[in-house]
């Protein structure tokens, strides 16, 4: 399989199910979002932190391509024309779900309560954390508008905003094992 076809030369590519569409149009912008995130959270992977966590992120990155694939897949594309699923990959569902609230609780249990907002920063991995998460409410906010176009998966909605947390979640978790200080948002300090 070669990596350039030359069918996208003209600013087209093709949903799963034969659909060409424009590179921009909202369903591509919205997996292409998916596939940034995927991209950052590779990136925190290969930072220094524990095994678990980098099995948790691995676990992530999965579901996310399994995520953008569901996305990639037109409405009306889903099925063959004897009925058969064109996608016949395991789908985002509640248990994806669970496993990040699961991930949330039990890192939660590990860490102060906060009672302020928290800036992002203080260690390079953290800022990793922060960035992937703006990243994913990116992801959620355009597949919200695809939804708001087209049906979307519902559960695919609850996974970016469940991840968008276990993000922030992970990201006080990490500060708290690299030692780093939260700096909490105070607007009157400055």
């Amino acid at each position: 399989m070669k990596i350039y076809t030359k069918t996208g030369d003209e600013g087209t590519t093709g949903l799963f199910g034969g659909t060409r569409v424009a590179k921009n149009n909202l369903r591509i912008e919205s997996y292409g979002t998916v596939d940034e995130l995927n991209a950052y959270i590779g990136m925190i992977k290969d930072q220094e932190i524990s095994t678990e966590i980098k099995q948790s992120l691995l676990k992530i990155q999965y579901d996310l391509f399994t995520l953008g694939a569901m996305l990639a897949t037109a409405p009306n594309k889903k099925t063959l024309k004897n009925g058969t699923e064109r996608l016949n990959i395991p789908k985002i569902n509640d248990t994806s779900i669970l496993f990040l609230e699961n991930e949330i609780d039990q890192m939660e249990t590990t860490l102060p309560q906060m009672t302020h907002f928290i800036l992002p920063g203080g260690h390079t991995t953290v800022s990793f954390c922060h960035i992937a998460r703006c990243v994913c409410r990116r992801a959620e906010r355009l597949t919200v508008a695809l939804h708001e176009e087209e049906n979307v998966n519902h559960t695919i909605l609850i996974y970016l905003n469940r991840l968008s947390d276990y993000l922030f979640v992970l990201a006080r978790k990490l500060s708290k094992d690299l030692s780093v200080l939260e700096i909490k948002w105070i607007p009157e300090k400055f």
